[in-house]
């Protein structure tokens, strides 16, 4: 309980120091700028490496695709035989 009230009335304290900094017009300026740099920097990066995963055969495998058919195959009947033997 005691923790709890002191994270709050230390969150109390931060909002009250950030209200009255930014009360003044060229500190929320200087906040504006901030956050708007950091957005440019963050968000490339983040598209960056969004566009990096090695994404090539996403969703349904093509018919033809015999390897990866045969994976996927693989895959959905270890399930059920693991399942089996478990229940036998």
């Amino acid at each position: 309980m005691k923790r709890a009230l002191s994270m709050s009335s230390l969150l109390a304290v931060g909002v009250g120091a950030s209200a009255v900094w930014l009360s003044n017009k060229p500190n929320r300026i200087k906040a504006e700028t901030f956050l708007r740099d950091l957005k440019r920097k963050v968000i490339p990066t983040v598209y960056e490496k969004s566009e990096q995963l090695p994404i090539e055969k996403g969703g349904n495998p093509h018919p033809h695709d015999i390897p990866d058919n045969k994976m996927v195959d693989e895959g959905s009947t270890y399930a059920v035989q693991f399942y089996n033997e478990k229940m036998q």
